[in-house]
């Protein structure tokens, strides 16, 4: 029988040798001070590396995007110096990876900022939690967000040109692309939500002017590093963190028209992943087929029978899988050879060395 998940695939040019792809992971495993990654991250990543592509964890593109300890950024010069040393280890491996730019938004913490206010579209709450570590002993902890302050043009110029920044960034320090991540309810997707989003007077009130701040960060990376090497993360059917907004899919459907019209690379979408989360309708996948002629990734709890099923249906052409790479660095091995996969120590996802990042090992059946 054809296997979906093992054949090529052309990602404007850049050829993706098999059809599975590594999930954006926060890992929180940078070095401090300054968020900078390192030794440690390059082998985790070149570990991985028979993936089709890799996404990286996000990635902060200034200190003002950041919401959780210990998450690397793309703003600094030592950060892009880190980063070169992992686009060259999963280069070295034979990989391709992509850099996911980020900016929290509203989901952060007063201890990031200065003025102990996260920013947002407008001042809501987003009633969630993220984690916050201390910075000396590395112990952290579950902490709630506080409520943000708006945003002004003059700021929302400034992120626009942070998101270009952080592409070029990215590109010098050898990355194959990036990855805009405008889901689960990040700053992205907060703009495009009403009930994040409220203002009637900036970049808010109707649905073509939600979308536009995504409208403008697309155009800027694409015109400062080529649109064929930008893909977008969404997340149509998010309900968490105050994010249920009933026009939503129609908004996501429009906004699929201007990254259509940019033309990126691809929409990556990232679904709900617990256990009683909502079932992503057939009608959406082929509104979103018939807007966007670009490769779609899917993520969101698939197995190796899911992913061979969405892809022979036509709905996706690359499936992005998370957790089963954190045990199971050689998972394209394994899915090839249907070898049984590892479980994770889910108390080492966030902060720590090596134990639970770089010492699980591959199946010495693969």
């Amino acid at each position: 029988m054809k296997s979906f998940l093992f054949a090529n695939h052309d990602l404007r040019g850049i050829d993706v040798p098999n059809r599975i792809v590594m999930a954006p992971m926060t890992r929180c495993r940078t070095d401090q001070p300054g968020d900078i990654p390192n030794d440690l991250m390059a082998t985790y990543y070149a570990q991985r590396a028979t993936a089709g592509l890799i996404i990286s964890e996000a990635t902060q593109i200034s200190k003002q995007g950041q919401g959780y300890s210990f998450t690397p950024g793309i703003y600094s010069d030592d950060q892009v110096a880190g980063w070169r040393k992992v686009t060259d280890a999963v280069h070295k491996a034979g990989g391709r990876i992509f850099l996911q730019l980020w900016h929290v938004g509203r989901m952060s913490h007063e201890s990031f900022h200065a003025d102990g206010k996260p920013v947002a579209p407008s001042a809501l709450s987003p009633d969630a939690q993220v984690w916050v570590a201390d910075p000396v002993t590395g112990v952290g902890g579950m902490v709630d967000c506080p409520v943000p302050r708006a945003l002004t043009l003059e700021d929302i110029a400034g992120v626009i040109e942070d998101f270009r920044k952080g592409a070029a960034n990215a590109i010098a320090a050898g990355f194959d692309g990036v990855e805009l991540h405008g889901a689960n309810g990040y700053l992205i997707d907060q703009f495009l939500r009403t009930t994040s989003n409220q203002r009637d007077d900036i970049y808010g009130g109707s649905q073509e002017n939600r979308i536009r701040f995504l409208k403008d960060v697309c155009k800027a990376v694409a015109d400062e590093i080529g649109a064929d090497r930008v893909g977008i993360r969404l997340s149509p059917f998010i309900t968490q963190r105050n994010m249920n907004d009933p026009e939503i899919i129609d908004t996501m459907l429009r906004a699929s028209e201007e990254i259509e019209r940019i033309g990126l690379a691809y929409i990556h979408l990232s679904e709900a992943d617990w256990d009683d989360a909502p079932q992503i309708p057939e009608q959406f996948r082929k509104d979103l087929r018939n807007v966007y002629s670009g490769t779609i990734i899917v993520a969101g709890k698939y197995t190796k029978s899911r992913g061979e099923a969405i892809l022979k249906a036509g709905y996706a052409d690359l499936v992005a899988y998370g957790r089963p790479f954190v045990a199971n660095p050689d998972l394209v091995a394994r899915y090839r050879n249907d070898l049984p996969l590892d479980e994770l120590d889910g108390a080492t996802l966030f902060g720590g060395d090596g134990k639970g990042y770089t010492d699980y090992m591959p199946s010495k059946a693969a």
